[in-house]
């Protein structure tokens, strides 16, 4: 930029300071209606389902840590494939911890991505189920996890602590 631009830009400036805000700045902003955010004590089920969720989505974390670590000290036969795959399983953890925090702090619209978790924790459990050893235990874990959270989500109780009632008519 040549010094004439910069000293007519600077001094276009100046000048809008000096007559004062702008017709954007001194219209009143509108809000959008809020939905209404539910009162009361959080229910033992919304927080279990909530501690729930939290720990598949810092186990997915854990997961996706130590990918990336053995992609970058470990010997992996594509170090390139092994960080990406880090990479997208932390991407992936941000899901259920999101979801978590929203169900702890009674976020209506933590319930979808929540019930989203769980129905894709499920065809994990069944592969690690199906891959035998040790495995089969951490994949009966995970199901009933993922079954026991949903169980929760959709319960009346939490579903009517989120703020989530049946439509009307």
């Amino acid at each position: 930029m040549s010094s004439k631009q910069s000293a007519s830009k600077s001094a276009r400036k100046s000048a809008s300071r000096e007559r004062g805000p702008s017709r954007e700045q001194t219209r009143p902003q509108s809000k959008a209606p809020a939905a209404p955010e539910p009162a009361g004590p959080r229910p033992a089920r919304l927080t279990a389902a909530a501690a729930l969720t939290g720990l598949e989505g810092a186990a997915l974390a854990a997961a996706g840590v130590y990918m990336l670590v053995m992609g970058l000290l470990g010997k992996p036969d594509s170090p390139q494939q092994a960080e990406l795959g880090g990479l997208t399983v932390l991407v992936l953890a941000l899901l259920p911890l999101s979801a978590a925090r929203g169900l702890w702090l009674l976020r209506r619209w933590s319930r979808g991505p929540a019930l989203i978790t769980q129905l894709m924790a499920l065809p994990v459990a069944w592969t690690l189920f199906n891959t035998g050893g040790a495995m089969i235990a951490a994949g009966v874990l995970l199901a009933l996890a993922a079954v026991a959270a949903m169980a929760l989500v959709v319960n009346p109780t939490a579903t009517e602590a989120l703020g989530i009632g049946p439509r009307a008519s």
